[in-house]
């Protein structure tokens, strides 16, 4: 029933965020190998639920939220953040796919680090990226995070066209960017939300966030 009811949630979420990363994972080559850069919240667990034909890689700084257990990644990693960046890069061209959800903004250098999952990508390979959009700095605050600073640990606040241009520069395709995605029906439903949201001082999880389009979000293709 436990799985079940995850993927029913996995196909609600590709329905109401059809660039997320949900839908990311569902189209990702058959066994493709993947590297999971900062893969806290469980996401060996649900990543393997979703795609069990997959080889996945996690990477982290330390067990962050793993309350299912980190035994259903095919390799898991932890690392220290001075060697964050050389540890993706000494994976070079292995990955069909590259997942990096909520990571660049809390490490030393995301430059570094987005370099590195280049490096670790495959020619033709794929990668999604999302972090907080610039303007969050300006959003209101909100427990669970809606400003960029209401989280003590993130440490860039990352310019959209600089980084498209960093992609690019370094031979990645941009498939979808979106500077603040807000798709549509959690869009609604952060609207029809806000007031309760605002009232309990809390962002709703996916809705508020859409509502405010909190998430950059770029997906991307290795072409060199």
């Amino acid at each position: 029933m436990f799985n079940f009811l995850y993927k029913v949630r996995f196909s609600l979420a590709k329905l109401f965020k059809p660039k997320g990363k949900r839908s990311f994972i569902s189209s990702i080559v058959p066994k493709g190998k993947v590297l999971d850069v900062g893969c806290g919240n469980n996401s060996p667990y649900l990543t393997k639920l979703q795609r069990p034909d997959i080889y996945y890689v996690g990477l982290d700084i330390r067990d962050h939220n793993q309350s299912l257990g980190t035994n259903y990644a095919d390799e898991y990693i932890v690392t220290n953040p001075e060697n964050f960046h050389e540890k993706i890069a000494s994976f070079a061209n292995t990955f069909d796919a590259i997942i990096s959800s909520h990571n660049l903004e809390h490490c030393n250098s995301y430059i570094d680090v987005t370099l590195a999952m280049i490096k670790a990508l495959k020619k033709n390979g794929t990668i999604f990226i999302a972090f907080p959009c610039e303007e969050s700095v300006n959003f209101p605050h909100r427990h669970g995070c809606l400003n960029f600073y209401d989280d003590v640990t993130h440490k860039n606040v990352i310019q959209y066209s600089s980084f498209i241009d960093l992609l690019k520069k370094n031979g990645i395709g941009i498939l979808f960017a979106k500077k603040r995605y807000r798709p549509f029906l959690l869009r609604l439903l952060g609207f029809i939300c806000e007031p309760v949201s605002r009232l309990l001082n809390k962002q709703i999880p996916a809705v508020t966030w859409a509502f405010y389009g909190f998430e950059t979000i770029i997906i991307g293709k290795k072409l060199i």
